[in-house]
């Protein structure tokens, strides 16, 4: 194992450790099922994408990026910005990047078949943050391969956007009651829970809004903020109407949704 991946893993247990006790302890609303089940399928369909996608693609972003430096590939190895200012743009590129593919797997009818797995789950916590299909996450390495190709980004910066990208994915799916003064100033610099919770909303109207994942400038910047959902957070329905049946949660059941 890498010191990369042992980096990228040990923050992610970190993290998912810290989030799962804090909505245990704060809750923001009440689960509609207990979270063994839930947790069990979300994190086995987490471990199957990472083994699959590892299987298929044997390389690492930043692995393209240590060959973008030493082969001189990429926008900011034609511009050549110094150190900080590179490890900046990259990290904010790679972010706007996510967001935009994270439109794209709404927008476009095949993309979202696959995605609205994600949107499937009929709870929302910290383990809905790592539960995407296998072929989507697949699908987003490639594109995350062809962004760092294009960008030529620095190998720490991407390492560090991939700690941030799986970290805020826990945290702003944490089912965590954060008071909303705290979660004003928040916003201000991350994505919080109330304001990615609105994008799992039913109402289909506002699950096309608040793509963000780490960063919450794309949205404002973008039109496609929404600070609110209509009925509250504690009135709100979480999930796909199309898929309300219990045993869309189960694993054999999630992994056929794309196909149904």
């Amino acid at each position: 194992m890498t010191t990369e991946t042992l980096i990228r893993l040990g923050s992610f247990l970190a993290i998912l450790a810290a989030m799962g006790a804090a909505e245990t302890l704060w809750p923001r609303r009440p689960l509609s099922e207990k979270k063994g089940r839930r947790w069990f399928a979300n994190l086995t369909t987490a471990f199957l994408s990472s083994i699959l996608t590892r299987a298929l693609i044997p390389i690492l972003p930043a692995a393209v990026a240590a060959y973008c430096a030493a082969h001189g590939i990429g926008l900011l190895h034609v511009i050549s910005l110094p150190p900080v200012p590179a490890w900046i743009v990259s990290v904010l590129f790679l972010d706007m990047a996510i967001y935009w593919q994270h439109v794209l797997f709404h927008r476009q009818q095949l993309l979202w078949r696959v995605h609205r797995m994600h949107h499937a789950d009929l709870d929302i916590d910290a383990s809905t943050g790592i539960r995407f299909h296998p072929i989507e996450i697949f699908l987003s390495m490639l594109i995350k391969l062809a962004v760092v190709l294009t960008l030529g980004p620095p190998a720490g910066a991407v390492i560090l956007f991939e700690i941030l990208l799986n970290g805020c994915a826990l945290f702003n799916h944490a089912n965590v009651n954060i008071p909303a003064g705290t979660d004003r100033v928040l916003r201000l610099f991350m994505v919080t829970p109330d304001q990615h919770r609105v994008h799992h909303s039913t109402n289909m109207r506002e699950a096309n809004m608040n793509f963000g994942f780490n960063f919450p400038w794309w949205d404002r910047m973008f039109k496609t903020y929404k600070s609110q959902p209509d009925l509250g957070h504690e009135g709100m329905s979480i999930g796909l109407n199309i898929f309300r049946d219990r045993e869309y949660g189960k694993l054999r059941r999630m992994l056929a949704i794309p196909f149904l």
